[in-house]
């Protein structure tokens, strides 16, 4: 499913990968198709300083701000055998980015054992079986808590405005061709398979690229997902609104 050649059409976002060092971390966003390198992040000082170690896993949430932005919420997070650096990382999340762990913005986060630094590392890394099936599990884990807000908004009083269920319902709001009133696009939520069924592919990926654009979360989901059965249910397309 995933490869890191170049020239090779990205697809949709679905994670975060980040391999932690002992001096670095090494940050790649993994597409349904690609893996991309974004960027490296030096760590300054040693690791038995706490407020180095705070500087540094700081700098790694600044460096996912954009990305989370987006909607992607699966971090896929691998460090060498025998460190705890990951598990160091999660704990500064917990302590000090609540945000991250609990609410309808939470992020999902899995552990490997190993390293991602270089191209051909990941490249090893993401052939492997369990690789897959662990990004998988992640995925699944985010998207099931975008079901439970889903599934929250439709419950309400005021089901008819927070959420839309059509293509041509979310342009109206996210292209801005209606002013919503008190509520604004929060996420765009389609399945795959509505995405490849689809007959207005550039008008789709058009609306897709403005919202992200835009800020509003975009998430493609697996139609044989949990999350992806009732997307489908609703008609595999659907725009969530919060209150301004």
């Amino acid at each position: 499913m995933l490869k890191s050649k170049k020239g090779c059409k990205r697809g949709y976002p679905v994670a975060v990968l980040a391999s932690l060092e002992e001096t670095y971390v090494a940050l790649w966003k993994v597409f349904s198709r690609v893996v991309k390198h974004e960027r490296n992040l030096a760590f300054h000082g040693i690791r038995s300083s706490p407020k180095a170690l705070y500087n540094f896993h700081e700098s790694m949430i600044n460096a996912l701000r954009p990305t989370l932005k987006e909607g992607v919420r699966s971090i896929i997070l691998t460090s060498p055998p025998r460190t705890s650096y990951a598990k160091e990382f999660i704990n500064h999340v917990r302590q000090h980015h609540a945000w991250l762990t609990q609410g309808p913005s939470k992020a999902a986060f899995s552990q490997i054992s190993g390293t991602a630094s270089t191209r051909a590392q990941v490249e090893a890394l993401i052939r492997t079986r369990g690789v897959h099936e662990l990004i998988s599990q992640t995925i699944s884990e985010e998207t099931e808590n975008l079901l439970d807000l889903l599934e929250k908004q439709l419950n309400t009083s005021n089901r008819g405005d927070s959420v839309l269920f059509s293509l041509e319902e979310a342009e109206n709001i996210i292209l801005k061709r209606h002013k919503p009133d008190r509520l604004q696009p929060e996420y765009l939520l389609l399945t795959d398979r509505y995405l490849a069924d689809s007959c207005q592919k550039n008008r789709l990926n058009r609306l897709m690229q403005i919202a992200q654009n835009k800020n509003v979360k975009t998430r493609v989901i697996d139609a044989k997902s949990i999350t992806g059965v009732r997307l489908s249910q609703l008609g595999g397309i659907v725009c969530i609104m919060q209150h301004e």
